[in-house]
């Protein structure tokens, strides 16, 4: 398939579930993220408009919650619409929940009832993310917490609607605590509290009343699930696997769905839950494999919603990604024991073209200090059957591409990305890293790159192209290619290692540390500051560790693109590298989208900017 055909591919993911088991759709089918519903007739379109947009079910009504923003400036609004109307694509003919577009709302959950909505917003200083309730009826709305920090959802409003569940980052890199709001009076408490040291504790998934599990790495590496008694204040470990672990609950509490991230892929199991959410002699009773239809990923993906337990637990609906598949949505019914697809992002048929793509293998790469760096290795379809370490039969060396996530604190996942197919497509093998730093391999590991470190994660990436050769790949030709922070590591190899990357593509990255402390949206910079360095303490350090501080060395041809409504990293990030690299000779190209933030989007904007930088990596490697 093109790299055009690849794009264009469809994907849908499931968003919610309503009391009649009928599914809020998220779908690209028109170019951008737009809402529809499914029914056992399929999908049937609610909204079209030219911005992407996400939403939630109003329980006991035939509304939804609807979220927006305006040309990727990640000022969500939120709006109030009737489920059963025509599509609309009208803003204007929206209801409005939030009045203050020059500020960011994200929706937290939808209570029980249906009466209730809360979301965070930083309107009241344009840096703390405070929690607030509106009441759907009267129109009247409270600050339920404004203790200060990025406030974000956790899992919404617990089944009786007495909580509201809310993650708050502390002060330190990869330390998220978990507080419960109490709705009714304000008043909130934090579960696992741990000042020692910094921990996870993700959002909860009820069992009862005053009983939740959560998964949590507070006094360990890996997260496990813990069992916690809001009476009691006891909390007992649950459920403990060698990787990461994450946890979702139906609403009559008696049914708990565990996902595994395993190097990468997700593996799920069903758990019954006693009555009370009593553990029975340590382990939760009658454990359910749920299926996937490959390996892939069901959750630790920020592309993908959570998956959905429904009310009582008989369905797990999940949006299952994998190399090979977009996006669908799939529904496992624990009674019949039977796995269904809903969605088709790709013709079913073994035959179809997606069926062709490329499955990687999973490696791990010895760095500098002996450290080893996972990574997935895609290799074009002509030199798959060459045995490692062992150069194709009358061919020649692929040239490589060194795909790298952004984040820092995020993971590549074994997830579907039309560029890297694309890229392998057109016979280039391509290596996708998580280099140190990265999570899912647990908190050592993803505390390796914390502020003054940053730079033995770019040391990771010589030690993979200095594998290369073992693989029989070409690291003569070989290119760095990555967004948002992975757009500031393919110029931090470009500018710190310049003898071994031939080309890099940047994608909304950063070229200098400071000066993107200094200009990211004011909400971002102490949020930031945590992973990378304080602009008060640790100038000196970000200052050195900023490609753009040594664009002298820089010589690879570079491909650069960039949105220009960015909050994250600022368009000047882009525009200061290029004005510099051109007035030194070295080839640089800029693409800039006016209506784009942080990344692209919108079909019409990928199917531009990514051909064009597959055709510059083709100019420049062959």
């Amino acid at each position: 398939m093109s790299l055009k055909e690849l794009l264009e591919r469809r994907r849908a993911e499931a968003l919610d579930e309503d009391a009649q088991g009928r599914l809020l759709i998220g779908c690209n089918l028109t170019g951008t993220n737009q809402l529809y519903e499914y029914e056992s007739r399929g999908l049937r379109r609610l909204t079209d408009f030219e911005e992407p947009v996400s939403g939630r079910y109003l329980p006991g009504s035939r509304r939804a919650v609807l979220s927006m923003d305006t040309g990727g400036n990640e000022r969500h609004q939120l709006y109030l619409f009737d489920v059963d109307a025509p599509p609309g694509g009208d803003r204007g003919l929206l209801e409005p929940l939030t009045g203050a577009p020059e500020f960011v709302h994200q929706l937290i959950g939808v209570s029980p009832d249906g009466h209730l909505i809360a979301y965070v917003s930083n309107r009241r200083n344009g840096i703390d993310f405070d929690v607030w309730i509106l009441d759907l009826e009267t129109r009247e709305e409270r600050c339920a917490y404004g203790g200060g920090g990025w406030c974000r959802a956790g899992s919404g409003f617990s089944p009786d609607g007495r909580w509201l569940s809310v993650i708050r980052p502390g002060s330190r890199p990869l330390d998220d605590d978990l507080l419960l709001i109490e709705v009714s009076s304000g008043a909130w408490r934090i579960v696992l509290e741990h000042p020692e040291a910094a921990a996870i504790v993700g959002p909860p998934a009820w069992a009862g009343a005053d009983s939740l599990f959560v998964s949590s790495s507070v006094g360990r590496d890996l997260s496990a699930i813990v069992h916690c008694d809001l009476a009691s204040g006891e909390s007992t470990l649950a459920i403990e696997k060698p990787y990461d672990l994450g946890c979702f609950g139906s609403a009559d509490g008696r049914t708990l769905l565990v996902v595994g991230n395993d190097g990468g892929g997700c593996r799920a199991e069903l758990f019954a839950v006693g009555p009370g959410g009593e553990l029975a002699g340590g382990e939760l009773a009658d454990p359910v494999e749920v299926p996937m239809p490959g390996r892939g990923v069901i959750a630790f993906s920020f592309l993908l919603p959570p998956p959905l337990v429904a009310p009582t637990g008989g369905t797990v609906t999940y949006t299952f990604s994998s190399p090979k598949v977009p996006g669908d949505v799939w529904r496992f019914d624990r009674a019949a024991g039977r796995l269904e697809r809903l969605t088709t992002s790709s013709p079913p048929e073994p035959s179809s073209a997606l069926a062709g793509l490329v499955e990687p293998t999973t490696h791990d790469v010895s760095s500098f200090d002996g450290e080893r760096v996972p990574v997935f290795l895609y290799r074009p379809r002509r030199d798959v059957a060459a045995p490692e370490g062992v150069e194709a039969a009358g061919q020649a060396r692929p040239p490589v591409v060194v795909f790298i996530h952004g984040g820092p604190e995020s993971q590549s996942v074994l997830s579907f990305n039309p560029v890297v197919q694309g890229l392998v497509e057109e016979g280039y093998a391509v290596v996708v890293p998580n280099v140190r730093g990265s999570t899912g391999y647990g908190k050592r590991y993803a505390g390796l790159d914390d502020t003054t470190r940053r730079l033995e994660s770019v040391a990771d990436l010589a030690a993979i192209h200095d594998w290369l050769p073992s693989q029989g790949l070409n690291a003569g030709r070989a290119a760095l290619m990555g967004g948002s922070y992975g757009g500031y590591m393919v110029l931090a190899g470009c500018a710190f290692q310049p003898e071994l990357w031939a080309a890099g593509v940047d994608i909304v990255g950063i070229s200098d540390l400071v000066t993107f402390l200094e200009n990211t949206s004011d909400y971002r910079r102490s949020h930031r500051e945590r992973e990378y360095g304080s602009l008060s303490t640790d100038r000196e350090f970000l200052e050195r560790a900023s490609p753009l501080r040594s664009v002298d060395h820089i010589r690879a041809p570079l491909f650069v693109i960039h949105g220009a409504n960015d909050p994250r990293v600022p368009l000047s990030e882009a525009e200061q590298l290029v004005a510099s690299l051109s007035a030194r000779g070295v080839p640089c190209e800029l693409l800039v989208y006016e209506d784009e933030g942080h990344g692209l989007q919108k079909l019409a904007n990928q199917l531009d900017a990514y051909p064009r930088a597959v055709e510059f990596l083709g100019r420049v490697l062959r």
